[in-house]
């Protein structure tokens, strides 16, 4: 075998790891925005059953003008929101909103009965688990990209053709504080 033929070779398994190494890469990446867009699906569900919940508080609850302008503002800027971390902080407040409207219910026994409100309150804490699954599901698939390219040699191929670390979709301090139960 010659010393052309032998640099050939070499030569044909460095660009065939290569493309295979990138191609991972992309897989990764492109299953990155397949679950950001899973997040953004759910979050649209959450942004749209929002002003049914709203009207219904606002006619059994006419009392609770700033809890409700709470809500509407923390809805508006989660859905301006960009990137992880900014949707991220976004969406712990609209959290954080949301249940000081559901904490209403206990003032107002209306409201507690009223079937649009339980039916609504269903569908948001059902869309609350799936934002969870869809969060976790993406900082998983998240993880896996980064991890892949921060490592050797992986980094190099990554690094040649711009495949950047994503951020992962993080709780804000504030959330990560476990509650006071006081009875």
């Amino acid at each position: 075998m010659s010393a052309m033929t032998t640099g050939l070779i070499i030569l044909a398994v460095v660009v065939l790891y290569v493309i295979f190494v990138y191609n991972g890469l992309v897989a990764r990446r492109n299953q990155c925005k397949e679950a950001w867009a899973t997040i953004d699906t759910q979050l649209k569900r959450r942004y749209d059953l929002i002003p049914n919940l709203l009207e219904t508080v606002k006619g059994a609850a006419k009392h609770e003008k700033e809890t409700l302008e709470a809500v509407i503002s923390a809805r508006n800027v989660a859905m301006a929101a960009t990137g992880a971390a900014d949707k991220g902080v976004a969406e712990n407040a609209l959290t954080g909103a949301l249940k000081n409207i559901f904490a209403l219910a206990e003032s107002y026994p209306n409201l507690k009965a009223n079937e649009n409100f339980l039916e609504l309150q269903r569908e948001l804490s059902d869309t609350e688990t799936k934002i969870q699954a869809t969060r976790q599901f993406y900082n998983t698939c998240v993880m896996g990209l980064n991890t892949v390219v921060e490592q050797f040699p992986t980094n190099l191929v990554a690094n040649m053709f711009g495949i950047k670390q994503e951020k992962l979709f993080e709780i804000d301090d504030a959330e990560r504080v476990a509650p006071k139960v006081k009875f």
